[in-house]
């Protein structure tokens, strides 16, 4: 267990389960499917009855079809499980994604186009993970040229910048891509692109 051990002695009330998996098609299209589950160590009560305990409150399934520039051009959700049965399904709302790039911009117009009662609160929520799971699937693919698929030439890697350990004034950046490496004076201030950092992300 990478945690420290609990000194007061503790119980289980909920687990919140996600789970990503990611795949290529064979017409070269990629796929990301993520499963999200919410089971409760108790029964609980619903307005639609009784959910007895380690069943799931929730099971939501959402899958995105992507080309290999990272546009989303499919979109399906599922609802297995639900607190309201046979009322949550809310999949052709979610094809308001398609056309959008999850390196770009892609939370905050996700937020834009699903949020509130627009969408359902967990598959939103789970879509959000996907950016980041989508670059670690698929960071490594090559396309018909051999080049990856983020691989521009004189241009910055895309991962820079982008967490604490790989920011441009840091050590890590020093050592394994000199070429990008900046002093703490030299980098722009964090507040002067915060709005474009957050449409970014």
């Amino acid at each position: 267990m990478p945690l420290s051990t609990s000194i007061p002695r503790r119980a289980l009330k909920h687990t919140r389960a996600i789970h990503i998996e990611a795949f290529v098609r064979d017409d070269e299209l990629w796929e990301l499917d993520a499963h999200i589950t919410d089971t409760k160590t108790r029964d609980i009560e619903l307005s639609s009855g009784t959910l007895p305990a380690g069943q799931p409150l929730h099971s939501l399934w959402l899958r995105l079809t992507l080309d290999r520039q990272f546009t989303i051009v499919a979109v399906e959700t599922h609802s297995e499980a639900a607190p309201y049965a046979n009322e949550c399904e809310i999949s052709p709302a979610y094809n308001r994604l398609i056309g959008l790039n999850l390196l770009k911009g892609f939370r905050y117009d996700l937020k834009q186009r699903m949020g509130g009662d627009k969408g359902c609160t967990h598959l939103t929520e789970l879509a959000q993970l996907l950016p980041t799971a989508a670059i670690q699937a698929f960071g490594g693919e090559r396309d018909s040229a051999g080049k990856s698929v983020f691989s521009i030439e004189n241009q910055k890697p895309f991962q820079l910048d982008r967490c604490h350990a790989l920011r441009t004034d840091g050590s890590v950046v020093a050592k394994f891509y000199p070429k990008w490496a900046v002093t703490h004076v030299e980098k722009e201030p964090l507040e002067v692109n915060l709005l474009e950092k957050e449409k970014s992300s």
